[in-house]
């Protein structure tokens, strides 16, 4: 046996001009656990579609099981036992469990005919390599985002694998669900199967890797192995810039709250949500998928509307019957997923800017006054540093931390009372993140009131005054920043327990 799976020997790609990738090396060994890391931008994505054979380098060799090769196909990276499981999954999502999982094996074996009885056996042995229990005439749409994923997973293990290379893998999922995953890649890994990891979050990647390639502006800056580095170190080497990390310590107003909700319930969502906010503050609200979170922050914003319970603004009761009932009362919200619910990605920047103010900037007779909205969207560019060469660009030219920022400048435009972030940094780099956090304690101690929904530990320990625990649609309690540490908070919210001794 080679001693590499594979090995990428000063490889070098550019576009334009412009170097993505400088004389990059990698070495991958069967069954290794290791982590590809840099910021968006970094290079990451062409150094897979290098591998995978979707780019051809300009410069260097890919070498599978020791044997060099100056430009490799997509079909030729297969059949060396390369798979790609990419962000999306690349499944069928109007098809069933079985129907993708034969697909490929069926039209590689180049079969005219459909036999049902033999999609289901591919299926079944599919499945049954990750013990992985699913209906398979299931439409995969129906799905969770965990089992679509391990769909993929299964699909790429059936044309003997040597090496699953993993695209951000935990972006949408839950701690549990990522526990799940990495008991597979462990698996994986006892079968002699190595897994490329492409993450840029840190207690994951701490967690599962066993070497360390981090990339930035195309070329390998750091190769070593997890004792070699500290949170400290990897953020230093994926951004070349130098963070602190401290706790968020700003004092909330002795004012009546501007926000408060008293035995806020929403049939089948949550039930006796109690608490306040107060200006300067900024309050997370943390716990698993299911929790009732992510209802609470829509009934806030009035995308849904409480049937139980009041709802104060500034010390008066509020009747949300809509979004733009809760917009006229200062709040405004950051949703979980910006793709589908937070931008108009084939806009502008500018036009995804100034969308939640159209009314103060359109004149008389209707028109958009040009002017005012290019000084607007100018700006929140520079305000936020969204990185674009001009405002017109749309806004699905730019990185997922810089696309955050848009839809953070299109609520921040409106001049909130109350910002609530709904997951404010999934998907985004660390730099990125850093950034964001640092916009959101500067509003706080401006006068802002702030809430934080996320399962990011080190996010919400970070970066709020206090915590709210979440279970089964209840606040079950409220967590001192300050005195709790990560690992008690990843226990509690993990807890199935229905009472938290704090």
């Amino acid at each position: 046996m080679a001693d590499n799976v594979i090995a990428v020997r000063d490889v070098s790609k550019s576009f334009a001009g412009v170097h993505a990738l400088k004389r990059v090396n990698l070495e991958i060994k069967p069954g290794e656990i290791h982590c590809l890391a840099g910021e968006n931008g970094s290079g990451k994505s062409t150094l897979i579609k290098v591998i995978s054979g979707v780019y051809t380098p300009d410069e260097g060799t890919i070498e599978f099981g020791g044997v060099p090769y100056s430009k490799v196909t997509p079909i030729e990276a297969i059949m060396n036992g390369v798979q790609v499981i990419y962000q999306d999954f690349s499944v069928f999502p109007n098809l069933t469990v079985m129907e993708n999982l034969a697909l490929n094996t069926e039209l590689a074996d180049k079969r005219k005919l459909v036999n049902w009885r033999r999609f289901r056996q591919i299926a079944e042995q599919a499945v049954a390599q990750i013990n992985f229990q699913v209906d398979l005439d299931a439409k995969v749409g129906t799905l969770s985002v965990a089992d679509k994923q391990l769909v993929a997973i299964s699909r790429a293990l059936m044309h003997d694998a040597k090496l699953i290379i993993m695209d951000e893998p935990t972006t949408a999922l839950t701690k549990k669900e990522v526990d799940a995953l990495f008991r597979i890649i462990l698996d994986l890994k006892a079968r002699g199967i190595a897994t490329l990891f492409v993450s840029h979050k840190l207690e994951e990647v701490f967690e599962i890797s066993e070497r360390f390639t981090i990339i930035r502006n195309g070329e390998v800056v750091a190769d070593c192995l997890p004792s070699e580095l500290d949170r400290k170190k990897f953020s230093f080497f994926m951004t070349g810039r130098e963070f602190e990390e401290s706790h968020f310590t700003g004092v909330a107003s002795t004012e009546p709250p501007v926000l408060e909700a008293v035995g806020l319930g929403l049939t089948g969502g949550f039930s006796d949500v109690s608490f306040a906010l107060h200006r300067g503050e900024i309050l997370g609200i943390t716990g698993l998928l299911g929790s009732g979170r992510t209802e609470l922050a829509l009934t806030l914003f009035g995308a849904y509307t409480a049937d139980a319970g009041e709802l104060k603004v500034k010390d008066k009761t509020v009747h949300l019957k809509g979004v733009r009932s809760a917009i006229e009362a200062g709040i405004g919200y950051v949703p979980e997923d910006r793709l589908t619910e937070g931008l108009f990605l084939e806009r502008s920047i500018a036009d995804n800017i100034v969308i939640s103010e159209i009314d103060d900037l359109t004149g008389f007779l209707g028109s958009m006054n040009a002017g005012r909205q290019r000084a607007e969207a100018g700006h929140w560019v520079d305000a936020l540093k969204i990185a674009t060469p001009n405002p017109d660009n749309a806004a699905n030219t730019l990185s997922g931390g810089n696309q955050q920022r848009i839809v953070l400048a299109k609520w921040l435009a409106t001049k909130p009372d109350i910002l609530i972030l709904n997951g404010p940094t999934v998907g985004v780099d660390i730099g990125s993140k850093h950034d964001i956090h640092q916009t959101l304690q500067k509003l706080a101690g401006e006068g802002m009131g702030i809430i934080i929904i996320t399962d990011d530990i080190p996010e919400v320990l970070q970066n709020c005054n206090r915590v709210l625990l979440m279970r089964g649609g209840r606040i079950e309690a409220e967590i001192d920043p300050a005195t709790t540490t990560e690992a008690e908070l990843a226990d509690l919210i993990s807890r199935e327990a229905t009472e938290v001794a704090l």
